[in-house]
Formats: C-alpha cells, sequence, structure tokens
C-alpha cells in the first residue's frame, strides 16, 4: 500500500514528521525573531484584502517554508533514487502541503474581513451617520477578489490530487498484479486490486489534507485565538479564566473525540467484517453463473443470512455512535454563544468582533476535533486497509485472517466433492 508509491515509507514518514517539529521550533524560537529584527514585523492591523499576502512578515514565512520543504525533498530524491514514483510521491506530496497552507492563508484574510464588515453592518443597522452604499460594495469587492484567488488554486489544486491520487493507485496495480500469481486464490482478489486500491489511496489522501490542514490552522489560528481571548471577560459559573477562548477549544474538542472514539469503537471490525461476508456472498453467486453445482440454495441461505447478521448488528451499533455523535454536533453549534453570553451582556465585544471569535474558535476546535469530523471515514478506511493488508499477507507468505482462511478452506472442500 505504502512502499510501491513512498520510498521507505517508514523512514519517510517518520523523518517527514521530525522534520516538520524541528521546522516550526525553529520557526518560533529562532527564525521569527531574526525575521523581527530584519524588519518584518507582522503588523497590529492586519490587513483584510490581497495586500495580507505580500505582508513582510509573511514574505519571510513563505520563503522559510520553502526552503523546509526543498530541504527535505531534495533529501529524499538523493535518497530514492531508482524509485519510479519519487517525483509524484515526494514532490507532489510537497506541493499538495504548500497548497493547504495557502488555503489556511486564505481563512485568516476572511476571519480578518469578519471585523469591518460586522462593525459597518452593526453601525449601518444603528443608524449611524456617514455610512453610504459604497462601504458596502467595495467590502464586498474585496472579498470577492480574495474568494475568487482561493476558487483559482483549489480548482487547480482539484485537477493536481486527483492526477495524484491515479498515480498512487497505479503504483499499488502495479505492485500487487506483479505478484497476481500469489493473490489470485485470495477471496476477492480482484475487487481488491481493481476497487480497493483506489479507495484506500483516495481516502487517505483525503484524510492526509485534512490532518495537514489541521495543524497548519492550529499553527496559524491559536494566536489569534489567543489575542481575542483578552475580550473574553468571564465565562459561565467558571468565572474569569485567562485565555478563556483557548482552552474552551482544548476542552470541548478532546471530550468531543474521547466520546466519538469510545463509542464507534467496534464499528472498523464491523465494516472490515461486512466488506468480508459481501464478497463472499458475490462471488459465490459469480461462481452460480457459470458452475450449475455452485449456488447451491443451502450455500446461498447461509452466506445471505451471514450478511443479514453483520448489517444488522451494524445497525444497531451505529444508532448509538449516531446519538452520540448527532448531540455532540447539535450541542458544538450553540456551545461557544452560550459561553460568551457573559461578555455580550458586558457590552465588550462588537459585532466584528464577535463573529471574528467565532470563526476562529470554530477554525481551532475544528482541527482539534479531527477525530471526531472524520471518524467514519477514518472507519472505512481501517476498514479497506484490513482488506489489502490481508491481502498482502499471501505476497509476505504470512498466515491469512481467520476469515480468509475458512473462505479458502470452503473453497477447497468443494473443490474436493467436485473431484
Amino acid at each position: 500500500m505504502f512502499h510501491s508509491f513512498f520510498p521507505r515509507p517508514k523512514l519517510f514518514f517518520t523523518s517527514a514528521a521530525i522534520w516538520a517539529l524541528i521546522c516550526i521550533l525553529g520557526w518560533y524560537f529562532a527564525v521569527e525573531g531574526i525575521g523581527n529584527s530584519l524588519g518584518f514585523v507582522h503588523p497590529q492591523d492586519e490587513p483584510y484584502d490581497l495586500s495580507y499576502f505580500a505582508l513582510p512578515s509573511n514574505l519571510w514565512f513563505y520563503s522559510y517554508l520553502l526552503l523546509c520543504l526543498g530541504l527535505f525533498g531534495g533529501v529524499w530524491t538523493l535518497l530514492s533514487r531508482g524509485h519510479p514514483w519519487t517525483v509524484w510521491s515526494v514532490w507532489g506530496t510537497l506541493l499538495i502541503i504548500l497548497v493547504t497552507y495557502f488555503g489556511v492563508q486564505v481563512s485568516v484574510v476572511i476571519n480578518n474581513f469578519r471585523r469591518p464588515f460586522g462593525d459597518l453592518l452593526q453601525n449601518a443597522l444603528a443608524g449611524k451617520e456617514g455610512i453610504s452604499v459604497w462601504d458596502f460594495y467595495n467590502l464586498q469587492i474585496i472579498f470577492a477578489q480574495v474568494a475568487f484567488l482561493s476558487m483559482g488554486v483549489g480548482v487547480l489544486t482539484e485537477f493536481f490530487t486527483s492526477h495524484y491520487i491515479f498515480r498512487w493507485r497505479a503504483a499499488m496495480n502495479n505492485f500487487y498484479m506483479s505478484r497476481w500469481s500469489k493473490l489470485r486464490h485470495i477471496e476477492g482478489a480482484s475487487q481488491r486490486v481493481q476497487e480497493d486500491t483506489m479507495r484506500f489511496s483516495s481516502t487517505l489522501e483525503g484524510l492526509g489534507i485534512t490532518l495537514i490542514n489541521s495543524v497548519m490552522t492550529l499553527i496559524v489560528f491559536l494566536p489569534i485565538l489567543f489575542a481575542l481571548s483578552s475580550y473574553v471577560s468571564e465565562l459561565p459559573l467558571l468565572g474569569e479564566v485567562p485565555h478563556a477562548l483557548f482552552w474552551l477549544a482544548i476542552f470541548w474538542s478532546a471530550f468531543g473525540t474521547i466520546l466519538l472514539a469510545t463509542v464507534g469503537i467496534k464499528l472498523p471490525g464491523l465494516n472490515f467484517r461486512n466488506q468480508r461476508v459481501e464478497a463472499a456472498y458475490r462471488k459465490e453467486l459469480v461462481y452460480g453463473e457459470d458452475h450449475e453445482e455452485r449456488a447451491q440454495p443451502v450455500t446461498v441461505r447461509e452466506l445471505f443470512s451471514n450478511v443479514r447478521r453483520n448489517y444488522f448488528r451494524m445497525y444497531w451499533h451505529y444508532l448509538y455512535f449516531n446519538i452520540a455523535r448527532y448531540f455532540y454536533l447539535q450541542a458544538d453549534a450553540n456551545f461557544l454563544v452560550i459561553m460568551l453570553i457573559p461578555t455580550i451582556v458586558a457590552h465588550k465585544i462588537t459585532y466584528g468582533i464577535f463573529q471574528q471569535i467565532l470563526t476562529a474558535f470554530g477554525q481551532v476546535s475544528n482541527s482539534f476535533q479531527y477525530l471526531v469530523n472524520s471518524w467514519t471515514t477514518i472507519i472505512e478506511l481501517l476498514s479497506i486497509h484490513k482488506r489489502l493488508r490481508a491481502f498482502e499477507a499471501a505476497i509476505d507468505d504470512e498466515p491469512l485472517p481467520e476469515i480468509d482462511q475458512r473462505y479458502l478452506e470452503r473453497e477447497a472442500g468443494v473443490v474436493h466433492a467436485d473431484g
């Protein structure tokens, strides 16, 4: 699944995590300070238009980010000589990381935009003088410029990632087909090569981008949330809490993650088994199209009974999982507003600041809620991974999972009976 596309995947991903940590610490403890001493200082009032991307402080960070990515890619290009997918797996991944960071920067600009627009809207609704229609039109023009830039980059990114995913699938397909003689006897071998490879690469790529986006969002928005915490006077029941918004985001996200991980712990195994029983039933029916002795009523009834039993178990476990999930999501929609009620009543914030707090808190909490937001996708990925991992056990001459062994025993029994 991985070494067909990535060079030395365990070392690659381990080194990527370590290098990312080094670069992050290097920025906060050294490089940012050097930039400030050289005059690359971030302004107090951040722009809310395209000029944000050309701020000296941002240009300094872009240079540092490109240097970090370039060094990592260059080293792995040297280490992976002869690997056929280095350009896509190494440099393609780095390009996706770079574009993902740009998306986070766009979110910052939009968050900056919310304060002047919200305050202008509040003043206009309050009937203050000196506000014209062109004040609103000018802000909408600025927003459109940022939005169209984001859309253009987003479309090109989707185009590139589609090719990236298919290259990953092609790498797995070539790897498995070169060992087809060992794999052809595994249950659902054709489906695993034809379908599961594409599902695995696309699902993991989506989760990977989401994870990278979450980490970058935390890096960018946590300082913003710290600064906005100065407007929050007190919390219900708790009173004054330093950096209240930051601690609220951590608490609420951790609560949701632990809740859903606990109630959904059985779902990956059930999804994995569901793919197996469906594949066994489907394959027996396919055999029955060509062989009269196959797909007999007793056999079909037993296989379909396995399908029904597994679905009914899934329905039950998804019932209480969805109860917990929807409860949390509904509560999530009102949690921050309830926490901000004392601050709102005390007139400590304007409508524009309120909008900024909602956006920044949402960005940070959503990043901390990575497992919450991605749990159903992670469940699907784990089930696909189990199927492909069992598939690769045949390549490495390892024991197959019990359900695969039972399938092969059943096939052997049929062959013996036919003989």
